[in-house]
């Protein structure tokens, strides 16, 4: 019997600056707070955000979490991407919220755009073009 799986339901991530984070994936990636909840038994808040009206990412904050290797790559999540229509009219819209964005590079095996940047952590986005 095969697994019967629907979709990814949510992707938790672990900020080390809660009010840096939320700020980053609301209001310049403009994903919708859900619901927000400080749990004072851990120190921590944890935030629910959609995109296109669907929950997509748990945003949490500890106190003093460690660190994650991004370079050079280390073994588990590689990197968060999106959709998009245009990666060029992204990159404007992102450079223009302040947000560095690595060169547009060509999928060699798709033939489609996309680029990186990075979350306030250094969590690796991509954005490509579909």
């Amino acid at each position: 019997m095969s697994l019967s799986l629907k979709a990814v339901h949510h992707i938790a991530i672990i900020c080390s600056d809660y009010k840096k984070s939320i700020a980053f994936y609301r209001d310049i990636l403009g994903l919708a707070l859900l619901s927000e909840t400080y749990r004072p038994d851990r120190q921590s808040y944890k935030a629910d955000l959609a995109l296109e009206g669907r929950y997509i990412i748990e945003l949490f904050s500890f106190p003093s979490p460690p660190s994650r290797l991004s370079y050079p790559e280390a073994v588990g999540l590689r990197h968060l991407a999106f959709t998009v229509d245009d990666v060029s009219e992204t990159v404007n819209i992102l450079t223009g919220r302040g947000v560095v964005c690595e060169p547009i590079r060509r999928d060699k095996q798709t033939g489609k755009r996309f680029f990186f940047t990075a979350d306030p952590d250094g969590l690796p986005i991509e954005f490509y073009e579909c």
